[in-house]
């Protein structure tokens, strides 16, 4: 089997998504739409949420690779949210109802991380400052930048999140170095 027919499985599902929620979509329905049989998809994926699990996890390889600096928190907000503002935001919202919102968040976590210790490594690299405490300003941030989105998610994206998230940029500047200020070890 080559991978163009994975390709166009992985397509056809996702078209799908952007019609309809998750629930209404059925392998046959897939097959249908990309032209294979129900053995091809099985030969490529072992179920509904195999072949989402592994569309998320190469859209997240993606952002990862195509981001491999941060330098503010805007730009964290900006690439984990990206996804979802400007790709498939009607596929993302329909994974994040479904009863597969575990796989969702599970990348989307793992997004969040990476972009956030990217952005604060390059800020930590100046500073003489603990490891607990460098734990602890990651996860805080990688918290922080998960709610936004998933508050947003759980909304329907009705807000107007990106100004949203303009203004907490904001309100926040400053926030981060008065943060680092108080960790650094005298010398």
């Amino acid at each position: 089997m080559s991978n163009s027919t994975k390709n166009a499985i992985a397509a056809s599902f996702l078209k799908l998504l952007d019609e309809r929620p998750l629930n209404k979509i059925t392998v046959k329905d897939i097959v249908a739409d990309c032209g294979v049989n129900r053995n091809s998809f099985y030969y490529h994926f072992q179920d509904v949420p195999s072949l989402i699990c592994e569309i998320v996890s190469d859209e997240v390889n993606k952002i990862i690779s195509e981001h491999p600096t941060a330098e503010s928190f805007e730009e964290c907000l900006r690439v984990a949210g990206e996804f979802f503002i400007t790709k498939r935001k009607r596929a993302a919202l329909h994974i994040y109802n479904s009863a597969n919102r575990d796989i969702f968040q599970t990348y989307l976590l793992r997004i969040c991380d990476y972009i956030v210790e990217t952005y604060l490594s390059r800020e930590f690299e100046a500073r003489k400052i603990r490891e607990e405490d460098k734990s602890v300003i990651v996860r805080f941030f990688k918290c922080e930048l998960f709610g936004q989105i998933t508050e947003w998610l759980s909304g329907g994206f009705c807000a107007d999140v990106i100004a949203m998230n303009e203004r907490l940029c904001r309100l926040q500047r400053g926030m981060l170095d008065t943060l680092l200020s108080r960790c650094e070890i005298e010398a």
